[in-house]
């Protein structure tokens, strides 16, 4: 009998140590998770400070190509008074 609670006390003991180490490594890989999260945010907060989105660069661009044509037109027509 004593063998038998013994084969159980230390069965009980061998699946709560398993158990903390399994949800150990659930909590550490949680947490690289949540690191991996908080920097991936850090670089979408960086991108969407420091860059622009094609739609409007190519605003911009155009605004630019317009106000250079009427420069080179107004070039043009000093050139052309002379």
């Amino acid at each position: 009998m004593e063998a038998a609670i013994t084969a159980l006390v230390a069965f009980i003991g061998g699946g709560v140590a398993l158990n903390n180490r399994l949800h150990n490594r659930i909590n550490n890989v949680h947490d690289r998770i949540s690191g991996l999260d908080r920097r991936i945010d850090a670089i979408e907060l960086n991108v969407a400070q420091d860059y622009v989105s094609k739609a409007d660069l190519s605003v911009m661009v155009q605004r630019m190509e317009d106000h250079m044509v009427r420069i080179e037109n107004k070039l043009d027509q000093i050139v052309l008074r002379n």
